[in-house]
């Protein structure tokens, strides 16, 4: 133990995530799911990290993704969307992983992408308390009426991934809007 440890105010507090690890002052804790972790989910971590990060605000924030099957569990993002990414300037390099009930003891929010993803998640959820955090990505959307999901780009071509990516952009800054009008974030 740090013997100055015992005079650090509750602001200077360190956090400690019961799943992700240390984190300074952590206020929010977000995961973004979709169906193999491998496209619209790590994705979404990488564009909310990059805006937390612009706006400098990362220190009140933790960021995760996972996806509701274990098959790509430990794989990079498919390279098309580490690609169409990083053209924008996103770092998508996160490390798929496998949503797990235990998650809905370690996240605020956990936001899905499609229906299919809510559907899964919601049966997972194992009382109110966890379906209460379940939320639809796409609710968060701007720029784009009517646009319910945020549709699975694997099995098109490179303007179906640039298309998600619009709309995961588009998500991500409607959310981050969100949060700071109507969640107090900064405060452990």
């Amino acid at each position: 133990m740090n013997k100055n440890s015992s005079n650090q105010s509750q602001e200077e507090k360190v956090y400690i995530h019961p799943f992700l690890g240390e984190g300074q002052g952590v206020g929010l804790s977000l995961l973004f799911i979709c169906l193999g972790n491998i496209c619209r989910s790590p994705a979404a971590e990488g564009v909310m990290k990059y805006i937390v990060e612009r706006e400098g605000r990362e220190a009140e924030f933790v960021i995760d993704s996972a996806g509701i099957g274990g098959w790509h569990v430990g794989q990079l993002p498919d390279y098309r969307m580490r690609r169409r990414g990083a053209a924008r300037g996103y770092d998508f390099s996160s490390r798929a992983r496998q949503f797990s009930a235990d998650d809905f003891g370690c996240f605020d929010l956990i936001l899905v992408m499609d229906r299919d993803n809510y559907n899964s998640v919601m049966r997972i959820a194992r009382n109110d308390d966890d379906r209460q955090k379940v939320r639809m990505l796409p609710d968060f959307m701007t720029n784009h009426p009517g646009q319910q999901t945020i549709p699975d780009p694997y099995y098109g071509d490179i303007s179906d991934f640039d298309f998600a990516l619009d709309l995961i952009e588009d998500a991500c800054e409607g959310l981050f809007a969100y949060l700071c009008k109507n969640k107090p974030v900064g405060r452990v």
